[in-house]
């Protein structure tokens, strides 16, 4: 561990510009988005919660080429990496399902694989808690464990400071000058904090009423035919924001676009609550209603990752809650599936 000061982080970020594209959080209004740190280093977020959008935008592209005509491979840009600054514990634990998609596959996505080879992960520990956390319910601690370069502890007028990688020791080792010996102290600080958030998640889940994974096994074979799902669907807009906001989803769509100089091919997001997302030649859909989507969506999170990742897909970051417009929040429809009730 080492520490560092406040004003020596802010000149660690600026020699980190010369290497790396940073960004860190702001907060605009009771929102924190990730913005690019050029010079002004002043009003960006650390600590706090988890950024509105997820980490996955840095390693998936919502829109990017990836074909150019028949040329084996795709000319990019030379823009230096990224270096993510204040990632949660909760995106974190998003890698564990992108990496299983897009890396550890008999395909692997050479885009996704440069990204996480090269992008650098500074981490830090949530310092608060918002009213849609339950990231406990899902075993992921408010503080990060494991997945990160770097992370960042906040303490007193500076940041306690660990590495999980060989990347991260790396760039701590470039700028020792900046970093300073931990004192034994900051420790039980540290912890102090850590504690609070949890009991503050704690609360959360207990007023919601959010059931434990330890209990999700086999709860959506369960109610498979349940009217829970288009009960709760009645509302949904179909705007797809639970899939793009969500740390773990990944599915994609490939389209061809021509133009007066070359034929492209592009991969954009794509979200499985949108009706064409099933559709097969001729027409058909197997998932033609609403609420046959939602319930694919919860599926896939909750039975068919855990069986061929051992892990669900679900990292209890509650951005689902806030992005969608019809208010379906999934900390209530994973206490009816747990309860196996049929009525709101």
């Amino acid at each position: 561990m080492a520490y560092i000061t406040s004003k020596n982080f802010e000149r660690f970020l600026e020699a980190l510009n010369k290497d790396y594209q940073v960004f860190a959080p702001v907060k605009k209004g009771e929102q924190r988005f990730y913005k690019r740190l050029d010079a002004d280093f002043g009003d960006i977020l650390v600590g706090e919660v988890r950024a509105f959008e997820p980490v996955k935008a840095f390693f998936t592209r919502a829109r990017e080429e990836v074909a150019d005509g028949f040329k084996p491979d795709i000319p990019h840009a030379a823009d230096k990496p990224f270096a993510i600054v204040g990632v949660k514990s909760c995106d974190l634990k998003g890698f564990k399902i992108q990496d299983h998609v897009f890396k550890n596959h008999d395909y692997a996505d050479p885009f996704y694989i440069k990204n996480r080879e090269e992008n650098l992960i500074i981490s830090a520990d949530c310092t608060c808690a918002i009213e849609t956390c339950f990231c406990l319910a899902l075993g992921v601690d408010p503080y990060p464990t494991e997945g990160f370069d770097i992370n960042l502890s906040e303490i007193d007028e500076g940041y306690l400071l660990e590495t999980g990688s060989k990347k991260g020791k790396a760039v701590i080792e470039k700028y020792s000058s900046l970093f300073q010996e931990t004192n034994e102290r900051f420790i039980p600080r540290r912890d102090k904090v850590r504690k609070k958030v949890v009991q503050e998640v704690e609360k959360n889940i207990k007023e919601n009423e959010v059931p434990d994974e330890k209990i999700f096994d086999g709860i959506i074979e369960k109610n498979f035919e349940s009217r829970i799902w288009e009960e709760e669907a009645e509302t949904c807009v179909e705007c797809g924001a639970c899939t793009v906001i969500c740390p773990t989803c990944h599915c994609f769509f490939l389209y061809d676009q021509k133009d007066e100089k070359k034929m492209a091919r592009f991969r954009t997001w794509d979200s499985c609550m949108i009706k064409d997302y099933a559709r097969v030649a001729g027409g058909e859909n197997p998932r033609a209603k609403l609420w046959m989507r939602l319930r694919n969506r919860f599926d896939k999170k909750f039975d068919f990752f855990p069986k061929v990742a051992d892990v669900y897909a679900c990292t209890g970051c509650g951005r689902c809650i806030s992005a969608c417009p019809a208010k379906i929040d999934i900390r209530k429809v994973l206490k009816r599936l747990v309860k196996g009730d049929e009525k709101a």
